[in-house]
């Protein structure tokens, strides 16, 4: 684990650690330090427990029992599980599949540090067992309907780790935070008056940000294919599987949503990364509350309807 604390003024506290498999940064404004520290601690153990409950990485998760044992038998799970799994579920309606966290069936089969990925006759075998649909929830149990089948919330754990933790530092008294978790963040209040400035990443130039939003008392996730990817035959493979496929989705170089919760925005980035921009936009278009920015796979920037333009960063 990789922890780092710097205190940024005298009232801002700023820390960061490694969990949940990627970076996790806490940046909060108390007039106590001691009591600023004590509650991004907090925030960090929730990180952890979270991590420990949902990876399916770590073989004593409830999402490791239930990928070895939901075929054969109903699972028990915790509330908390249970319920971050409903809303899996209402993510997959909502986009009529595109969200989808039985893709595990196949994406367990890719290996991006070794660039290893299925063959087109293993994913053509293995497709018909990525399907929401067979993912039977009821009394607190899990139970897939179909052999072979796995999942992973890749695609919502962190937003809603990131949410807990703003949940845990509003507990604490504290009016003004950014939570970041990889994409996703979460601005609690703004930044002593002014909003916070949140840049995008250009998913083809390292380093460099293709738009800055000025943001206060909100949520934004960002799904890129730059995130974890190789090359083969000069097609990028990269983390986000498309579920009609089993293949990296391949309309999007990324999509960021802004909302009022980061469960939210992180599932409908996902969501509208793989439908691309035009049903990805019609989707967004139709919520309450939600905002988008798709830059295509052609790289042409796209923006939902309650948007305008972001200035150029320069």
């Amino acid at each position: 684990m990789v922890c780092g604390i710097s205190q940024t003024s005298a009232n801002w506290l700023k820390q960061s650690q490694d969990v949940m498999g990627t970076r996790v940064n806490v940046e909060l404004w108390s007039e106590n330090p001691a009591s600023a520290r004590h509650c991004s601690d907090q925030v960090f153990a929730e990180m952890h427990r979270i991590d420990a409950l949902m990876s399916p990485y770590k073989p004593d998760s409830e999402i490791s029992a239930i990928n070895q044992q939901a075929s054969e038998k109903n699972v028990s799970v915790s509330t908390e599980l249970f319920n971050l799994l409903k809303q899996s579920i209402h993510f997959s309606e909502l986009s009529s599949g595109a969200f989808d966290i039985t893709f595990a069936s196949i994406g367990f089969q890719y290996d991006y540090r070794s660039h290893k990925k299925p063959n087109a006759q293993t994913i053509s075998q293995q497709l018909k067992t990525i399907n929401y649909k067979n993912l039977v929830l009821e009394n607190h149990t899990v139970k897939f309907a179909m052999q072979g089948m796995s999942i992973d919330l890749g695609g919502i754990a962190k937003g809603y780790a990131v949410d807990q933790a703003i949940e845990i530092l509003q507990q604490c008294g504290i009016q003004q935070a950014l939570v970041s978790a990889g994409g996703d963040s979460r601005i609690l209040g703004d930044k002593q008056g002014r909003p916070w400035i949140i840049g995008i990443q250009h998913p083809r130039k390292k380093q460099a940000i293709a738009l800055s939003i000025p943001l206060s008392n909100t949520a934004i996730s960002t799904s890129g294919d730059y995130e974890r990817f190789f090359l083969s035959n000069k097609k990028r493979i990269h983390h986000i599987i498309n579920p009609q496929t089993g293949k990296s989705a391949t309309k999007s170089w990324s999509a960021t949503v802004i909302g009022p919760d980061a469960t939210s925005t992180d599932a409908l980035s996902t969501s509208i990364f793989i439908l691309g921009a035009k049903k990805g936009l019609e989707l967004i278009n139709s919520l309450d509350n939600m905002d988008a920015i798709i830059i295509d796979s052609t790289g042409v920037v796209f923006y939902s309807s309650g948007l305008e333009s972001p200035a150029d960063p320069g």
